[in-house]
């Protein structure tokens, strides 16, 4: 499978990463209404106008092409290039005030992704994964060197990891590591890609959730799979493990399984 992405393509994800931030910034640590989905999430108007302005340019520019949206859903998906979107991944963390959400622009051919953007607009970060190399703000990243489970740093989204079908999997994996923390939701991807986490692991993760992840972590290095070790493509959601040392990842699968 090819997954190299053409540079048009990279040019139209920064042209929506720019037009997603155009619309959050102005919300951020502001009194705005939080509307509850129907999975009990939240979503503001942020969410909604951002994702908006992405699907727009999509349209206006590749009018061939599928997108998969968290707040306006799915269009074209049997295309061969579709776009995944979630305009503000973290929604809880950006009507708390926390700069721990992100923006997420994936793009995957025939299901795989093959260019990922996570753009955070209040502290002006973008990390880019595409064509064998990840970057922030410009600059070449790369994951760390971490050979053995008990040296690593595990983040994970949140508490709901330590309850239903998957707690004892993923009980046994935290107390394999050295340090763990909670929270950060995709911002603890754009860590581990700098080389400051090694581990992450979450659950309920949807498509728009993890698309765009996977090119960043493993442009950078490391590797990024379901629990099971499978590739994440567009057609298996839920359980997302990360390493930012390949040879960590088998030792926290072996853990999960």
């Amino acid at each position: 499978m090819n997954k190299d992405c053409p540079q048009e393509f990279i040019d139209l994800a920064h042209q929506m990463a720019d037009a997603a931030g155009d619309v959050i910034r102005p919300y951020f640590r502001q009194k705005i209404d939080i509307i509850g989905k129907s999975d009990s999430s939240p979503v503001t108007i942020a969410d909604r106008d951002a994702e908006t302005a992405m699907r727009n340019l999509i349209e206006a520019t590749f009018p061939e092409h599928g997108i998969i949206g968290e707040e306006h859903g799915d269009v074209r998906t049997d295309a061969e290039y579709v776009w995944v979107l979630d305009p503000i991944d973290g929604t809880l963390s950006f009507i708390s005030g926390s700069p721990t959400f992100g923006t997420l622009i994936a793009l995957t051919r025939n299901g795989v992704p093959i260019m990922g953007i996570l753009n955070q607009p209040i502290s002006n970060e973008r990390w880019v994964g595409a064509n064998g190399t990840s970057t922030l703000n410009g600059t070449p990243i790369s994951t760390r060197e971490c050979a053995h489970l008990n040296r690593a740093t595990l983040f994970a989204w949140g508490a709901e990891l330590m309850q239903g079908s998957h707690e004892q999997r993923f009980r046994r994996l935290y107390g394999a590591v050295k340090r763990k923390r909670f929270g950060y939701d995709c911002y603890a991807y754009g860590l581990l890609s700098l080389g400051f986490v090694d581990v992450i692991a979450d659950c309920d993760m949807k498509t728009f959730d993890y698309c765009a992840l996977v090119p960043i972590v493993e442009n950078a290095g490391g590797k990024m799979t379901d629990w099971s070790g499978n590739p994440l493509t567009l057609s298996n959601p839920g359980y997302a493990l990360a390493t930012g040392d390949i040879g960590l990842h088998s030792q926290a699968v072996k853990i999960l399984e």
